[in-house]
């Protein structure tokens, strides 16, 4: 495993650190003891098992990123990074969860939110006391967020909210949401603002659950605001300047997606590496026959590189660095190998890997998400584009 880019003053480390080898086994032991028993059961019905989430918080696996003052880990990107790798290598639903629970509503509040905001939801968000939820897609702005209908209007010391929120993980078992909403003209990318809504409050609920592909035991659901009456205290930053604030959220969690995408690449590969040695045509391991050797080269070598554009990103992000373009590179990256190595994985493991039986078919479904999910493929190559042509 490659492991990490360090600071180009004292050289370049391709190690993982003592405490990145002590989250990656403590993560492999929780997966074998509470994950891989129920794992298919979770895919099939696609329930959100919340008491592992539970079991995740008191890992401290929940708050990675959350200073210790406030309930959480202190660790930073890179250690971040290793652990959503563990868990998408076991089960990408698991590694979703958790990767968006930390990123996107905690890690909005850490970097946007006041003292007090801090220390009201941070360490219930770090121990999972709290699951977190982040509402900016709608229906009809996917990609184009600044589209939003999503609206809240000022009435005195409060905001009403009205509207709907789509595809949103957690929507419906998530205590507390980050929610854009248009604060002001269409289309000004300072006429949006971040608040954050209990699940308590009058007129805030949870709506359709999708019926996905992958990722099934990942909820992803509506959310859906009614004359939602928000209090001015529970503005995140100054009002119009929500856009702003999730474009910087979205950079780091891409670096999430881009771990996700290793995970399940990590685990494909692995399974196909260990059944090409043992499963036997013609007399000798599939391993032997250059066909299968190749394929299990080329896995590994897009595999090693999209490691290293991600601990890239990571370690720019560590260093408060801009990495906007870091980061959509390891996330574009790495998400098309998690769907071409997962492909391969099906190939490899021929009829056997068509059926739930072996591991890869799930594999195979879930790494098509991180091609969608926090920005496609489409959108990566555009913000790349567009920060290369502005050097």
């Amino acid at each position: 495993m490659s492991g990490q880019l360090l600071d180009a003053q004292v050289g370049m480390s391709f190690q993982l650190s003592e405490n990145q080898v002590a989250i990656a086994d403590m993560i492999r032991k929780f997966g074998k003891d509470h994950i891989y028993p129920k794992m298919m059961e979770w895919d099939e019905s696609q329930e959100f098992p919340v008491e592992v989430f539970k079991k995740l918080g008191e890992l401290g696996l929940m708050g990675v990123l959350v200073p210790t003052e406030y309930g959480g880990s202190g660790f930073g990107y890179s250690e971040y990074v290793t652990a959503i790798t563990e868990l998408g290598s076991i089960c990408g639903s698991i590694a979703l969860s958790m990767a968006a629970h930390n990123s996107l509503c905690t890690g909005h509040i850490l970097q946007f939110g006041n003292e007090e905001q801090k220390k009201k939801y941070l360490p219930k968000l770090a121990s999972a006391e709290w699951i977190g939820a982040w509402g900016l897609t709608e229906a009809g702005t996917g990609s184009d967020a600044m589209r939003m209908k999503c609206v809240a209007k000022q009435d005195g010391d409060y905001w009403v909210l009205n509207g709907t929120k789509n595809w949103i993980t957690h929507g419906i078992s998530g205590n507390v949401a980050v929610v854009l909403a248009r604060t002001g003209e269409l289309l000004d990318s300072h006429g949006i603002t971040a608040f954050i809504v209990e699940r308590t409050t009058p007129g805030f609920k949870g709506g359709k659950k999708e019926n996905k592909l992958g990722m099934r035991a990942s909820e992803t659901a509506e959310l859906i605001f009614e004359n939602c009456r928000i209090h001015k205290s529970q503005v995140l930053g100054n009002v119009g300047d929500g856009f702003v604030q999730a474009m910087k959220v979205l950079d780091g969690g891409r670096i999430s997606i881009a771990a996700l995408s290793l995970g399940i690449a990590k685990g494909a590969l692995n399974a196909s590496i260990k059944y090409a040695k043992e499963r036997e045509q013609f007399g000798q391991p599939i391993a032997s026959f250059q066909a299968i050797a190749f394929k299990l080269a080329d896995m590994a070598t897009e595999f090693e590189a999209a490691e290293l554009l991600t601990f890239q990103a990571a370690d720019m992000k560590n260093k408060h660095k801009k990495m906007t373009k870091e980061s959509a590179y390891a996330k574009y990256f790495a998400s098309e190998v998690a769907v071409r190595v997962s492909t391969e994985a099906v190939q490899i493991f021929g009829g056997y890997g068509y059926t739930k039986d072996f591991p890869v078919e799930k594999f195979y479904r879930d790494s098509k998400l991180c091609t969608i999910g926090e920005g496609t493929s489409e959108i990566q190559k555009l913000v790349i584009a567009r920060e290369l042509l502005k050097e």
